[in-house]
């Protein structure tokens, strides 16, 4: 293991205390999931090779999809995707009338991110790079630099609100070109879907439509289509919190929302969609509720049920739409101890605050207290872990043996597992691309 910079410690270690994945350095903690890494890096292939992907992750509060979503993404961007994420809730919605699905897709475009810019805001450097592009492209082939764009362009208006798509990315180029910064902001408003009436989007731009409700979905095909034309290997659109549609207490709001799922599924299923991945998280009830969650949709249950082969006989099968995330086991889960304690160290083994046997005493700790959910939802128990560190830091003289109620474990034990940390190749260390 390598040094740590300052700033991705503190980055790693205040959001984990917080409750919430980090925005950078989870190679440092990442363990296990190598099946289902492996099973996602497929699918950033087939993207990649213009195919279309759908999958939900479902795990129980704290069970760790939000930073598995966060991996693939980071994944998907080393593969050059652009990737976009949002998290749901009662203001953004797949399907409304009210602006909640426009709201969700102004949330996805502000998150937009590629490997040169991947804290999200990279929609403005999306278009510059589609522009500079197709001038290199016109000067090798030795026509005009509009009539490139136009010709690229073409590609779009065969799709659905494609005319109005091209003419505003056209703008932009015209701003670009012009140094016109007015035209260029009011191009990028409307791709961020920030318009609220036609009117407005007519007057600055020309266009007769707008990013609303109904066009959620076709605005991403649009934008998956487009991200391929400046040069990246397609579009990766995370949905996060998806259990806010089973809240949904209206029923016919609720089927709507799940219609625009399975019209989503059935796109990505069939093929039709060209260079688009969809990821959704979600917990288990949000899937198999029967009377609320996506199995109380009969056209989503048949297509969503879990393989009874590999059901039945406690197998496992991650080519499904479905992919359930597992508990950590207790090897896993200490590694992801030591990951921690070396990531609270900023990787220098001379300032761990804990010796080896620490980390089984404190599992046992955990084990006595909470049981079996300590590794089912991990989320509270390292949190628990960095509490107990920050107090053995700000308190030299404490004793951990002490902190942790006397609980005794036999050293070589914690010894034999915890060679594994120290293996770089090992899969329960992190997965590798």
């Amino acid at each position: 293991m390598t040094a740590i910079r300052p700033k991705d410690r503190d980055i790693i270690i205040q959001s984990l205390r917080s409750g919430v994945v980090p925005s950078r350095g989870l190679h440092h903690i990442q363990v296990g999931r190598k099946r289902e890494t492996e099973e996602f890096l497929k699918d950033l292939d087939r993207i990649a090779d213009g195919g279309s992907t759908f999958r939900l992750i479902t795990g129980e509060y704290g069970a760790g999809k939000t930073f598995f979503l966060s991996l693939i993404r980071s994944l998907a961007l080393e593969k050059k995707l652009v990737t976009v994420h949002a998290d749901l809730n009662p203001d953004r919605r797949l399907q409304s009338t009210n602006g909640q699905a426009r709201s969700l897709y102004a949330e996805l475009m502000r998150n937009l991110s590629t490997r040169m810019k991947p804290d999200g805001g990279a929609l403005a450097g999306v278009l510059e790079k589609f522009i500079s592009t197709t001038i290199t492209e016109a000067k090798h082939a030795g026509i005009g630099e509009g009539r490139a764009l136009h010709t690229k362009l073409e590609h779009l208006t065969e799709m659905v609100n494609g005319y109005d798509f091209a003419a505003v990315v056209g703008a932009y180029w015209q701003g670009f070109e012009n140094g016109n910064e007015q035209l260029k902001t009011d191009a990028l408003r409307w791709l961020l879907g920030e318009f609220t009436t036609k009117t407005e989007a007519k007057k600055a731009l020309g266009v007769r439509s707008i990013i609303d409700d109904a066009s959620f979905y076709d605005q991403l095909k649009l934008m998956g289509r487009f991200v391929r034309l400046a040069g990246y290997s397609g579009l990766l659109v995370c949905l996060d919190e998806l259990v806010n549609l089973y809240k949904i207490t209206n029923p016919h709001s609720r089927n709507a929302n799940y219609e625009q799922i399975l019209r989503i599924l059935n796109d990505s299923l069939q093929g039709t969609t060209e260079g688009l991945g969809f990821i959704l998280g979600g917990t288990p009830e949000f899937v198999t509720h029967p009377n609320r969650g996506l199995y109380s949709y009969e056209a989503l249950k048949s297509r969503l049920a879990e393989n009874k082969f590999a059901k039945n006989n406690n197998l496992v099968d991650f080519s499904g739409a479905v992919i359930p995330l597992s508990s950590f086991s207790h090897d896993e889960f200490l590694v992801l101890l030591h990951n921690l304690l070396h990531v609270y160290a900023s990787g220098n083994e001379a300032n761990y605050l804990l010796p080896e046997e620490a980390l089984q005493a404190f599992m046992r700790h955990c084990h006595n207290r909470i049981g079996d959910d300590s590794f089912r939802s991990p989320r509270n128990t390292i949190k628990e872990f960095l509490d107990l560190l920050a107090t053995l830091e700000q308190n030299p003289q404490a004793n951990w043996e002490t902190l942790l109620g006397h609980v005794k474990v036999q050293k070589d034990v914690g010894e034999s597992l915890l060679d594994m940390a120290h293996d770089d190749d090992d899969e329960l260390v992190s997965f590798k691309l």
